[in-house]
């Protein structure tokens, strides 16, 4: 653990004589304990300079781990001695779930719960609940996740939204048909979707281009709420903006993805007081807005 310390250190000011001097130890230390801990891992970390030290490619990976493992107990550390009657839930949802749905009910929650802390971190991948100090995560997919415990929340319907300015003039959508005068926003990996609902909606897709095509459901709808083009995005998750009149629904055709939202967390974990009182908030308010 006093060798990952040095080594973030070292990394970070790019010397030893630095590393040693903010550690209070000599810079001959420094040096021993990186190469000791390049023997023990089979890899150089560092190339060495007269003045300075470089990471290798491999130390540069390293280091990004090793921050964040670092990041991580230093958060616990603070959250245990800084309230420790508190109750802590560390939280993964993807940003778009985040920021469109979870982040504008937050003072909801804090409301009901003041004695639960949450610790919410923004991530599209699966979480391995064994290596990971993870409580809980938001899923979207099928359900079909057979090592770790799954509670539905709420089918994902997709319908149209762009900006209200496209409501408007030359090529104001009034029919779906319409669409063919306007840019579509696709999510590259879902290009189906647009196909999907163009057949759902009795519009032939021959003839439209890809369009603008983005990485991400977040991006789509922001650049429909941006007025570059008409992207399909999930109706709960827009009801806000689509409310505050920053996005518009032009047609009220949804197109049922067959996959949901779901709270998941580590098999047969039993469940802290913060974690029970999450799971069932945010089971009941998907109920109140579905």
């Amino acid at each position: 653990m006093n060798s990952l310390k040095v080594f973030e250190a070292a990394a970070r000011n790019e010397s030893f004589v630095a590393a040693a001097e903010e550690l209070f130890i000599t810079a001959s230390a420094v040096s021993h304990q990186m190469k000791g801990l390049e023997q023990y891992l089979g890899l150089a970390l560092f190339r060495r300079n007269k003045r300075k030290v470089e990471l290798t490619p491999a130390g540069s990976q390293y280091l990004q781990s090793i921050r964040q493992a670092l990041d991580e107990i230093e958060a616990a550390t603070y959250r245990i001695t800084s309230n420790p009657e508190r109750d802590a839930v560390t939280i993964s949802v993807a940003p778009n779930f985040l920021i469109r749905w979870l982040m504008p009910r937050m003072n909801r929650f804090q409301e009901q719960f003041p004695d639960v802390e949450l610790q919410i971190s923004a991530s599209t991948g699966l979480i391995d609940f064994n290596k990971q100090n993870t409580d809980m995560a938001v899923y979207f997919g099928h359900g079909d996740w057979h090592d770790i415990e799954v509670h539905f929340l709420r089918n994902v319907l997709l319908v149209p939204v762009c900006s209200p300015n496209l409501l408007v003039g030359p090529k104001a959508l009034q029919t779906p048909e319409d669409l063919r005068k306007n840019t579509l926003i696709h999510v590259s990996k879902r290009l189906y979707e647009w196909p999907e609902w163009l057949q759902l909606a009795g519009v032939e897709y021959k003839g439209f281009s890809r369009g603008l095509q983005l990485s991400s459901g977040q991006l789509a709808t922001g650049a429909a709420q941006e007025g570059l083009g008409v992207a399909l995005a999930d109706s709960t998750l827009t009801s806000r903006e689509i409310e505050q009149g920053r996005l518009a629904m032009p047609f009220d055709i949804m197109l049922d993805t067959h996959k949901s939202f779901y709270l998941v967390y580590q098999k047969n974990r039993p469940l802290s007081y913060g974690m029970q009182v999450f799971k069932d908030w945010m089971i009941e308010e998907m109920q109140e807005n579905s």
